[in-house]
């Protein structure tokens, strides 16, 4: 017999909120998060704005000790993981008596260490580069320094499949779960600001000058973005036993690689990653309530996202509503998916669906209900979560409204 997998533990931190219910509130007030970037110097750019979370202090969640050994990117994510444990209600030393998996999906992973080396080097000499760096910035660190924290000692992984990387997180967390080789996973994504992901998609010429429009006609571009998202999966009976409040039951996963081109998506590799996903989880294409979209707000994104919807929900496409958080928070890279997944959740557990903001102009080529710029009230028993990455890594993940029996 296999596990049903279920969810009982949400935290996040990004720039509209920390914590699920700021960050919810937030969402369906359609409140946005961007802001003139700080952290470093954007006067060179052409561009300027992004989704910086401008109010996490490290030290709610762990010592200076810690914040000085690790970037950022670790930082959210042990904050984020603090978060979903005190949202769950269990106790650390509870905890532990359990088989525990700690999965986080990324695209830059500690960047702000690769940096800091950079700066170091230039301004000092390479002998005075600190000698422990190697130790604080190899790719593994952001399950690591989870782990270390919080003295996890099951399975630790980080998955790098970039911006799809927290639904990957969470597929395999499914299943761990469902296989019954762990009780608890921590399963999320972490990516941090960094000057190396601004310059990079600046050159790209893939950044709009101010805001983001998913689907809009006008829309001129994404715009990046921070945080860090974490689910607590568990088994339907574990979570029962313990009493655990159930936010949503995962019901299954679809992934596919386009192998098509490194920057843009091909639909048939969407449509192919959704399709994938409704056959795990054993549902029918109507039976879908709402679609979390990638909508990064690209020309050739939104566009391929809209048509590869089109060709798998066919004449049904029209009555599912599809937003993109991404025109309030930026897209926040490895993290993008994983925070789109608490949003799931949320819209299916409270029966409310986020909206896209900026929205002013329909597109022909986007005609989907891209729920623009009011939350709307729908029961949502079945959510998709859709998330993509350069080289083709599409990832889909399906989230059920959970009902007793």
């Amino acid at each position: 017999m296999k596990n049903r997998v279920v969810v009982i533990g949400l935290g996040v931190i990004s720039s509209i909120g920390i914590g699920k219910d700021d960050f919810f509130d937030a969402l369906i007030n359609g409140k946005s998060g961007i802001s003139k970037v700080e952290s470093f110097d954007v006067s060179s750019f052409d561009r300027k704005y992004g989704g910086e979370v401008k109010n996490f202090n490290p030290l709610d969640f762990m010592t200076s000790k810690e914040t000085k050994n690790m970037g950022r990117a670790s930082q959210l994510a042990i904050g984020s993981s603090s978060l979903a444990i005190s949202d769950a209600g269990i106790s650390l030393d509870e905890l532990k008596k359990y088989r525990i998996a700690v999965l986080f999906g990324t695209t830059m992973g500690e960047a702000n260490i690769i940096e800091l080396l950079d700066k170091e080097w230039v301004k000092k000499g390479i002998n005075y580069v600190d000698k422990f760096f190697v130790s604080r910035a190899t790719a593994n660190l952001l399950s690591v320094n989870v782990g270390l924290h919080f003295k996890f000692k099951g399975i630790n992984i980080v998955i790098p499949t970039a911006c799809a990387a927290g639904n990957y997180a969470i597929s395999y967390g499914y299943d761990l779960v469902r296989n019954n080789e762990v009780d608890f996973v921590f399963a999320g994504g972490s990516d941090a600001f960094s000057r190396i992901a601004f310059i990079g998609f600046n050159r790209l010429y893939a950044m709009s000058p101010d805001i983001c429009q998913p689907f809009d006609k006008n829309r001129k571009g994404m715009l990046l973005g921070e945080g860090s998202a974490v689910l607590i999966l568990s088994s339907l009976e574990l979570a029962k036993k313990l009493n655990f409040k159930i936010y949503a039951e995962v019901l299954g996963y679809g992934l596919s690689c386009d192998a098509h081109h490194m920057t843009i998506p091909s639909p048939t590799g969407i449509a192919d990653c959704m399709r994938n996903a409704l056959k795990n989880a054993d549902i029918k294409p109507e039976e879908v309530d709402y679609i979390s979209a990638h909508g990064t707000g690209t020309l050739q994104n939104d566009k391929n996202e809209a048509s590869a919807i089109k060709s798998v929900f066919l004449d049904y496409y029209k009555k599912i509503p599809v937003s993109s958080i991404k025109s309030m928070l930026g897209h926040c890279m490895g993290a993008a998916s994983s925070i789109e997944a608490v949003s799931c959740c949320l819209a299916v557990y409270k029966d409310i669906i986020p909206p896209t903001i900026n929205y002013k102009t329909p597109d022909p080529e986007c005609d989907i209900d891209c729920v623009p710029n009011q939350a709307i009230r729908k029961t949502v028993n079945i959510a998709l979560n859709n998330a993509y990455a350069f080289g083709g890594n599409n990832s889909c993940v399906v989230f059920k409204k959970f009902k007793n029996g």
